[in-house]
């Protein structure tokens, strides 16, 4: 089984360059969006062409901001939109779909804004998903996948003295969350098999980042420790364009 994750920056812009075919190259089993920045209508028909049988969508109730969406090749079981809880689920950041074997939950965490304005609230989300999450692992095992705005290690980002505790994504909040959330019964798959890696799947597109690969790894798939024996492989596409984030796919065998 492959799964496939992508923060795509926007549908309308990502469609018309050469997004479909990227997809078809990569051929996952099931895709997960995020910032689609469309509503549910127009993700829908944008998206037909890759030929999913199913396709879900969570939207912001603010236009052109955020939303998720989920295609599958399986019908799911049962499909969930946002964590239920209100407070978080007006910015469409959630699908979580349930399947035979495990959840998947594909998530577009909130950044923590200039100045890091939002912090606070990034800290009640950290605490409300990490508990989302266990509860969906205490019936079966979980998949999270998406752009989850932090780099957990020096080694996920390529400037990490001058980022620390200055930019979203690089505080000590954003690290201990995800630290907290890794010990509670999950692990970052690529990091997991790709120790010592270095590979980024975010660029800025200020400052020639992506040219110079001045990046971070903020894009991941956190797994149930219950199926570390299943994960193959974890592929970075850093060669596809598009966005200013990259593909990220994990191949699970025996599944």
């Amino acid at each position: 089984m492959k799964i496939t994750t992508w923060n795509i920056n926007g549908l309308r812009a990502i469609i018309k360059k050469d997004f479909i075919r990227d997809i078809f190259q990569i051929n996952p089993d099931i895709l997960c969006l995020q910032e689609t920045k469309a509503d549910e209508n127009t993700v829908k028909e944008l998206l037909k062409n890759l030929k999913f049988d199913y396709v879900f969508a969570n939207s912001a109730e603010k236009k052109g901001y955020s939303g998720t969406a989920m295609l599958s090749k399986t019908k799911p079981l049962n499909v969930l939109y946002g964590m239920g809880m209100e407070e978080h689920d007006n910015e469409g950041r959630m699908i979580t779909a349930e399947f035979e074997k495990f959840f998947l939950v594909s998530v577009y965490v909130p950044n923590s804004g200039q100045k890091l304005k939002r912090l606070d609230y990034r800290a009640k989300w950290n605490k409300d998903f990490k508990e989302f999450l266990l509860n969906l692992e205490a019936q079966k095992p979980v998949i999270a996948c998406g752009d989850f705005n932090v780099a957990h290690q020096p080694i996920d980002l390529k400037n990490p003295k001058s980022n620390y505790n200055k930019t979203a994504g690089y505080t000590q909040l954003e690290i201990d969350a995800m630290t907290e959330l890794l010990e509670s019964g999950f692990t970052d798959a690529f990091r997991y098999l790709y120790p010592d890696k270095i590979q980024y799947t975010f660029w800025n597109y200020r400052f020639n980042a992506r040219a110079r690969n001045a990046g971070w790894r903020i894009d991941y798939f956190l797994v149930s420790n219950k199926l570390i024996d299943k994960i193959k492989d974890v592929i970075i596409h850093d060669d596809i364009l598009g966005s200013d984030h990259c593909p990220v796919s994990l191949i699970l065998e025996d599944f």
